[in-house]
């Protein structure tokens, strides 16, 4: 890989969402690391320029002409030399640029599943924020990583809490005594509201999270706790488990981000302030620590930690992805490209909170499971489901 051992070239897909505007937090307090290659941003072109001016990456990448026009001029004006990229074929060129180390992959949902591809392929080190590529495409993916010889490591805050809490150098395919792992939430917003008044809730209700700080699709999907379902079937994939050997606690508080428990009885659990930039920046310096910025864990005054089982009832979507991880196949591809439908839905006013998981339900009892053989198959699937689901919504109306 290209770079020398003291200064990595990062690429950031996503770069104007809260895990790219987190890892620029970090990069700036690493000047002597860290050196930023490329950033992408989807259409919020001014906060892109904003960062283009400030960290004078090789590229920029937008999502159509038009924006890459926009952006262009803008920087044009600055004197910047940034060269602006659009569209996938863009991302995929700086995800697999020769110059780059490094990529933080943190583009939301499916959108981010080729560019992600495209690092593994090239055998870097990739930071996965962006859970789709392994919901969607999972053996596809894990495939890809071992025969390039990529860096996987995981930025959610419960994956990279699992990833501290594994002996080094763990092996998915040995288990290293691993029991189980305790994959915690904090249960949303809507935890403890009468089911009865979850009909009515507003896509602002539903984005207002108690703890953490995140865009509005991933904010829903923490409100019907279908993000803890996608988490769950990447966790099989990025630990070599099984759905039965993973459990799903509900821990309000957010300060144990996750926990392993050992054949010995032993349990290990990950704690922190819930800030992004702990897991970024443990990933971005991996094997090594840096400062992120984070505050320390007061841990009187955190007092008390809860626990609790979930209630499927009041979460309907959790208990979809479960059933689609036993599944396996295409059944998680169906359960993501439903739910960002329905989500959208949601978010758009056309549908009741309650029947995001409805149209997800609906659109995996239509599907018939297969196994996934190619990347084309991946996105048939997804294009497929993405469809009914959008009829679904379109006849309810």
């Amino acid at each position: 890989m290209a770079g020398s051992d003291t200064m990595q070239q990062l690429t950031i897909l996503g770069a104007t969402g809260s895990i790219g505007v987190s890892t620029l937090d970090v990069v700036a307090r690493h000047p002597d690391r860290f050196r930023v290659y490329a950033l992408s941003g989807n259409s919020r072109i001014a906060e892109l320029a904003e960062q283009c001016r400030c960290f004078k990456p090789t590229f920029a990448v937008v999502a159509d002409v038009d924006a890459a026009g926009q952006l262009r001029e803008r920087l044009h004006s600055w004197g910047l030399n940034t060269e602006v990229l659009w569209g996938v074929e863009g991302l995929c060129q700086v995800s697999s640029a020769k110059a780059v180390d490094v990529v933080m992959a943190a583009i939301v949902g499916a959108a981010g599943l080729l560019p992600t591809l495209a690092a593994a392929r090239a055998g870097k080190k990739v930071l996965l924020a962006n859970k789709e590529s392994l919901v969607m495409g999972g053996q596809l993916f894990m495939d890809t990583v071992q025969k390039s010889g990529a860096i996987l490591l995981p930025i959610d805050s419960e994956h990279n809490a699992i990833f501290q809490c594994l002996p080094q150098g763990y092996d998915p395919a040995e288990k290293g005594g691993v029991r189980k792992i305790l994959l915690t939430a904090s249960g949303g917003p809507f935890r403890n509201i009468p089911l009865d008044d979850l009909s009515s809730v507003t896509p602002d209700q539903a984005c207002a999270h108690p703890n953490w700080q995140m865009g509005r699709k991933i904010s829903v999907d923490s409100a019907t706790m279908m993000n803890k379902g996608l988490e769950l079937i990447e966790a099989c994939w990025l630990f070599g488990l099984s759905p039965d050997e993973i459990d799903v606690v509900i821990h309000p508080q957010s300060v144990i981000h996750s926990m392993v428990e050992y054949v010995d009885g032993s349990v290990l659990a990950q704690l922190g302030n819930p800030d992004m930039r702990t897991p970024i920046a443990h990933a971005l310096a991996w094997p090594e620590r840096i400062d992120s910025g984070v505050a320390s864990l007061d841990i009187i005054a955190t007092a008390r930690l809860d626990f609790g089982a979930p209630d499927l009832q009041r979460f309907p979507c959790l208990g979809l992805a479960m059933r689609a991880a036993k599944e396996g196949g295409s059944a998680p591809a169906v359960l993501n490209a439903a739910n960002e439908v329905a989500v959208q839905g949601f978010l758009q006013e056309r549908l009741s909170f309650i029947d995001i998981a409805r149209i997800v339900a609906e659109t995996l009892e239509k599907h018939e499971v297969a196994e996934l053989e190619s990347l084309e198959h991946v996105q048939q699937v997804d294009t497929e489901a993405r469809e009914v689901a959008l009829k679904l919504i379109c006849s309810a109306h």
